[in-house]
């Protein structure tokens, strides 16, 4: 996928929208990182995503980074609805200023919405807020501490359960990863984008049905 506009700013809408029939199979990843700029006051930029995916069908949503930058405001949501037997890979990962460029963020306003469904049945939802005082809610151990990226990997497969403790090893000590209702969940946490992605990838390629990654991904 390509951003023609090369970043986004408040006001700005993308909408994405794939479908795939009975046993397809497709890989979805984007050209480059999305970068969220500043906002006027009181806009929003939006990224929306709808995939719906037939029976015995397999999708792997693999966009690259989210860079926000200082006074972005982001309102993403993820809807996805699998069919009978069908499987996905998701990934969303998200950077807190480009440590290399001693960006830093302390006022911001994000927000992601995930909505995940199988069968006409809600398998996972999730909903994180941050903001507008975003950087000192980020500092708490709770949250990021002393990162400033973080990624989310959601897998819908029959394979979930002998998968976890392989994926646990990749992820170590940042992180974590637990398997219940047919999916695998988890959370890397790191200092910039090149440290997340070290671990990041191979996670990817342990989930991905023995599927190779976009090349963009390792190159």
């Amino acid at each position: 996928m390509i951003n023609s506009a090369g970043g986004l700013t408040g006001g700005d809408a993308m909408q994405w929208s794939f479908a795939l029939g009975d046993h397809c199979a497709a890989q979805i990843t984007t050209q480059a990182c999305e970068k969220i700029y500043k906002a006027v006051s009181g806009t929003v930029a939006t990224v929306s995503t709808q995939i719906d995916v037939g029976p015995d069908s397999y999708v792997a949503w693999l966009p690259q980074e989210t860079i926000l930058f200082e006074k972005a405001d982001l309102k993403r949501t993820l809807n996805v609805n699998l069919a009978a037997r069908a499987r996905a890979l998701l990934v969303e990962s998200t950077i807190f200023g480009r440590r290399a460029f001693g960006e830093t963020i302390e006022t911001a306003q994000f927000s992601d919405q995930w909505r995940i469904r199988q069968d006409g049945r809600l398998l996972h939802a999730e909903n994180f807020s941050i903001g507008p005082q975003a950087g000192s809610s980020l500092k708490r151990p709770a949250l990021l501490g002393s990162y400033h990226a973080v990624a989310t990997v959601l897998l819908v497969s029959p394979d979930c359960e002998r998968l976890l403790d392989p994926a646990r090893l990749i992820i170590g000590d940042q992180g974590g990863a637990s398997v219940w209702m047919g999916k695998l969940v988890a959370r890397l946490v790191d200092f910039d984008a090149y440290h997340l992605r070290k671990r990041l990838i191979p996670l990817l390629g342990l989930l991905n049905g023995g599927e190779d990654l976009p090349r963009i991904w390792t190159t």
